[in-house]
């Protein structure tokens, strides 16, 4: 279920956090991410706001659809060349053997505990067998609001490497760190890649 509080702030917000993200350079993990795609491959940037990721992958010539639940961040995203940009809840997804890649950063994190799995298993059938998937969450226990009212689901690696494999995917390498989120609290966070099974 999509949490308004949270889209409202993305809404209200989208210009100040495409000036404080997206002009960064493209990161290892995402320079990784596009380099592991066939050439001409397509990919989705599920959760795209203001479409940083979605304009790297264009600019290396991948087909980049982009979704968010955002219409603001999403007008954003579509400004920028060779992105398909549109507004989309997560469990609008229904795309089948479409993408070699999707690229879920730091987005899943704001659904329901209890909507993932389903997500995660969307995100397989949208992807093709040995598909990639990238995940980016916050590392943690519970759910909680930031002080901007942003709703948050935490999740800890074993358990998003149980719930990847319950939906069809090879977890892989994980990579943990901090840094500062839109609201300038520093939290805990990892990323790990999976590929989807055959």
């Amino acid at each position: 279920m999509t949490d308004r509080d949270t889209l409202r702030v993305y809404d209200d917000m989208a210009l100040t956090y495409q000036k404080v993200f997206s002009d960064k350079a493209a990161d290892a993990t995402l320079l990784a991410f596009i380099a592991a795609m066939p050439a001409d491959g397509r990919v989705l940037d599920f959760g795209c706001g203001p479409g940083r990721s979605a304009m790297h992958m264009a600019r290396a010539g991948l087909r980049v659809d982009a979704t968010d639940g955002s219409a603001t961040m999403v007008g954003l995203a579509a400004q920028h060349p060779g992105v398909t940009a549109w507004q989309a809840s997560f469990d609008a997804l229904d795309a089948v053997a479409q993408y070699d890649g999707v690229w879920a950063n730091f987005s899943l994190l704001h659904a329901d505990r209890a909507d993932v799995p389903g997500h995660l298993a969307a995100i397989r059938r949208a992807l093709v067998p040995g598909g990639l998937l990238h995940v980016g969450v916050k590392d943690g226990t519970g759910e909680s609001r930031d002080s901007l009212g942003r709703r948050y689901t935490y999740f800890t690696l074993p358990e998003m490497e149980a719930m990847l494999r319950a939906a069809g995917f090879s977890p892989g390498p994980a990579t943990r760190g901090e840094g500062p989120g839109l609201d300038g609290s520093v939290a805990s966070f990892f990323t790990l890649s999976a590929v989807a099974d055959a």
